[in-house]
This record gives structure tokens, sequence and C-alpha cells, in this order.
């Protein structure tokens, strides 16, 4: 996994090797069996992330999906696609987390 990863994630990793290895695998190996590009699919799982109220896991994606090369703006505009289905104060919410990752400003 890549850097800046939550100071939890590696407590996670320390205790329990096995169990997040097996996490990151399946995650690989979803990603594999579809015609889906890894930024495409990067910006669908933020989309869940904000939609469950997840801040660390839209700051994952989020990463993830500017690692894959997806823009700031592709990465907001997935978000606030979501207004009419998660409503606004979740795209609020969302936004802000990512924001304070990659900033407010275009």
């Amino acid at each position: 996994m890549g850097a800046n990863l939550p100071q939890w994630h590696e407590k996670l990793r320390q205790e329990y090797p096995e169990y997040m290895e097996a996490l990151e695998n399946l995650g690989k190996a979803l990603r594999k069996e579809g015609p889906l590009d890894e930024k495409t699919s990067q910006l669908i799982q933020l989309g869940a992330a904000a939609a469950i109220g997840s801040e660390g896991a839209v700051h994952s994606h989020a990463r993830r999906a500017l690692g894959a090369g997806a823009t700031r703006e592709e990465i907001c505009h997935a978000i606030v696609l979501l207004t009419s289905t998660i409503g606004f104060p979740a795209v609020a919410a969302a936004l802000s987390w990512v924001y304070a990752m990659v900033g407010d400003k275009k």
C-alpha cells in the first residue's frame, strides 16, 4: 500500500497481517474481474464511501483516484453527482474531507 495511510491502518496491518493482506488481495481481484479502468473503479468506490459517510474511505479512494489519473475536478464532480441520491449534507461532508486532502481551490 502507499504512503500517507492513517496510523490506525498500520496498527491493523501489524495486529492482523493476514486479514489485511486478504482485504488488499480481494480489492485487486475485484478490479481485475471487469472492464472498468482503475480511475473509474476508484471514483465508484469514492461515491460509495461518501454514501456511507466514511471519512477514511473517502480519503483513501480520493487518494487512489488521484493516483490513477483522476483530477481534483473529477473527484469533486463524482461526489457532487450524489446530491440527489444521498443528500446535500452528506455531499458537503464528503467534499470537506476531499478539500482537506487536496485543497479547496480549482
